[in-house]
């Protein structure tokens, strides 16, 4: 599809522009009240809306009685702060339970996966990662206790954050559209604070431009049934990413002295003494990819443009990565074989749960027992870190932490 703006920002855009926000912002501290001058922004804004499309029946409906969401500026101002090394953020991500419940969204959904194979050529490894990172596979409390109504959030920031106005003006226009398309409602359209939805956490714009009906349902949706999202994620990986149809991403390689000097196709890093971490050949070696080593001392790897697809939906490289191994667990792939410098096994799904059952104990609260990690359960870490003078305090919960709790029971 054609974006409705000449310039829309990509999703690699928006999560740099929300890194730098709560550094700029020029707020009110003591309050989430809404200053005085929301309402005629909102009216002013009226003629906007309606200039690019939207009836006044739609703007009325949604926008009428709207009140801005002003705890979104708290919320990017307090974001938790982690300094996590690299195989810190692969083991959080990549973890016991994601791999375990991803093997069930598999078996749960496999139709779906095969055909979107078929048709677009993505491996089900990735998407079923990326579903899994960005919304626990769906998992409707992350939805209750995690998501906000969207339309007061980027009310809010249309109105009021300066740094690109412009842009959440623009979401929040597309937001309005996918309302008068019938496509959802206003009370359905959660996500998070920036306007981010559903299983695989659409932006507006990506609703709007990349996202259709893969389920034949007669409307688009990232929520209910996952076949809009993961077939529509599935596009965006093609058509913004340039991801290559029925590609590995890349391997885990032992690169034996070689160095990197982009991209050559596999059999020419393999001439150059470059070979498969596992042992194994590289199944199409006229393709090509680029030589990367995220830690001295620790696992390289091929990449290929599909590591890069996958970039495409985050900037981050340690993002990526993690994507890409997490597809690879969940498909029966092992470990990296060359472990990073100073790095700990992941903790299983047992040894989680009793870590978070531990910390609850000692009144450090988790937000739940469940083995997954989230910013609740970090926190408590860091907390419990700081009171037993454990060094660093980088609210990782690993072999060390779990050992100290263990003595401290």
């Amino acid at each position: 599809m054609a974006p409705i703006d000449s310039c829309p920002l990509s999703r690699r855009t928006l999560l740099r522009i929300s890194a730098g926000i709560a550094t700029t912002l020029a707020l009110p501290s003591s309050s989430d009240a809404a200053p005085p001058g929301f309402e005629q922004w909102r009216e002013a804004f009226r003629a906007k809306a309606l200039a690019r499309g939207i009836s006044e029946a739609t703007y009325s409906r949604v926008m009428g009685r709207l009140e801005p969401d002003m705890s979104v500026f708290a919320k990017m101002r307090n974001q938790p702060e982690f300094n996590e090394q690299t195989w810190q953020y692969i083991n959080r991500r990549v973890s016991d339970w994601r791999i375990i419940a991803g093997k069930d969204a598999l078996r749960q959904h496999g139709a779906v996966f095969a055909r979107i194979e078929r048709d677009f050529g993505v491996e089900r490894g990735t998407l079923l990662a990326l579903w899994g990172v960005e919304s626990a596979y769906g998992d409707p409390l992350v939805q209750q206790n995690h998501m906000r109504p969207v339309f007061p959030s980027l009310a809010a920031l249309a109105w009021n954050e300066p740094r690109r106005k412009a842009y959440w003006e623009t979401e929040l226009i597309n937001a309005l559209k996918i309302v008068q398309r019938g496509w959802s409602t206003p009370e359905e359209m959660r996500g998070s604070w920036a306007g981010a939805m559903g299983h695989t956490q659409w932006m507006p714009e990506v609703w709007l431009n990349v996202g259709f009906d893969y389920d034949g349902d007669g409307r688009v949706s990232p929520f209910g049934a996952p076949d809009d999202a993961l077939g529509s994620t599935a596009r965006y990986l093609v058509n913004r990413g340039k991801y290559h149809r029925n590609e590995h991403w890349g391997y885990e390689v032992q690169a034996n002295g070689a160095s990197g000097g982009g991209s050559r196709s596999y059999a020419a890093w393999a001439a150059s003494g470059v070979s498969r971490a596992d042992g194994q050949a590289f199944p199409e070696p006229n393709a090509t990819a680029q030589l990367w080593t995220p830690v001295p001392g620790g696992p390289s790897f091929l990449l290929g443009p599909n590591f890069y697809a996958v970039r495409s939906y985050n900037p981050s490289m340690n993002y990526a990565l993690a994507i890409v191994h997490l597809g690879d667990r969940i498909l029966g792939g092992g470990p990296f074989i060359q472990p990073f410098p100073g790095s700990e096994r992941a903790l299983t799904l047992a040894e989680v749960q009793e870590m978070q059952t531990r910390l609850t104990r000692l009144g450090f609260d988790t937000g739940g027992t469940d083995g997954r990690v989230g910013n609740d359960t970090m926190k408590a870490i860091k907390d419990f870190q700081i009171k037993a003078g454990l060094t660093p305090a980088d609210g990782y919960g690993g072999l060390k932490v779990l050992a100290r709790l263990r003595q401290g029971s």
